[in-house]
């Protein structure tokens, strides 16, 4: 693994050959034939926005795919995919390409970058939150409708909507999580017969005088999705019900911690900062 990190390559995607590349292996990652198109992909990056590839040894791997948004009174970045080759998974790819971005959209005179990703998905919300240093205070239910690819089909589509506030350093927000240790948890879980974690009841009405406040999550929700679609859509639901109503209420997330006893993350809340 650490040979393969040290001989991958970074670089800004700008031709039309390379491009070809990236909606290939778009294909390939999510066992998808509906790519965005190259000629698509050449106008972003004509028109300020970036396409990061990883490549070893000349093999596109990886790629990161961001374009210019505007939200009414400033312009961002809005991080819109980013996919890793399923031989290359979970070595560090991924964090590779999110440092790389963050220095060329610096570059670029950007400030701060956007993008949303599922909150029942650890990996992505460990490399967002806890390493890259972003926040999130607003969830949206079922952002792109019905998405029938692998990793999304049978689910509603929520997603965290992650502010990456690019020019400044991210304090420490939290210690691991001990499940024995008095924390505030938002969410009961109990264990079914297969010993998959199960959302047994919710706590709306917590943490007024709290500095830190945590949401448990399962750390296989593609595994629960297989065996049990049911207990995923619980999760789905349940989860939905607790950061709407705290996002509503003045927190944000800012990080997500592995339980040193379960299998279960927690999502850390502390209260939003404005800015």
């Amino acid at each position: 693994m650490k040979e393969i990190i040290e001989n991958i390559s970074l670089r800004t995607i700008t031709s039309p050959e390379e491009l070809a590349l990236v909606t290939n292996l778009e294909r390939i990652v999510w066992a998808d034939d509906d790519p965005v198109p190259v000629n698509h992909y050449v106008a972003v990056v004509k028109n300020g926005g970036l396409v990061i590839g990883a490549f070893l040894n000349e093999k596109l791997i990886g790629f990161q795919y961001s374009f210019p948004g505007f939200n009414g009174s400033s312009v961002y970045l809005c991080s819109h995919s980013m996919g890793i080759h399923p031989d290359y998974r979970r070595i560090g790819i991924g964090e590779k390409l999110k440092r790389k971005q963050r220095e060329v959209a610096l570059e670029k005179g950007y400030k701060h970058i956007e993008w949303t990703y599922d909150p029942l998905e650890t990996v992505n919300g460990y490399l967002n939150l806890s390493k890259l240093g972003g926040a999130c205070k607003k969830y949206i239910e079922n952002c792109y409708g019905d998405m029938p690819d692998v990793l999304n089909a049978g689910m509603p589509s929520d997603r965290f909507l992650v502010e990456w506030r690019i020019a400044e350093e991210k304090a420490e927000v939290a210690p691991d999580v001990n499940e024995t240790g008095d924390v505030l948890r938002l969410i009961n879980v109990i264990y079914d017969e297969l010993g998959f974690p199960v959302p047994e009841s919710v706590h709306l009405d917590n943490g007024n005088n709290a500095e830190l406040l945590y949401v448990p999550v399962p750390g296989n929700i593609q595994e629960i999705k297989i065996q049990r679609m049911s207990l995923a859509l619980e999760w789905r639901m349940r989860t939905r019900e607790v950061f709407t109503h705290y996002f509503n209420n003045g927190w944000m997330a800012t990080a997500l911690k592995k339980s040193d006893q379960s299998s279960l993350y927690y999502y850390v809340l502390q209260k939003a900062i404005e800015r």
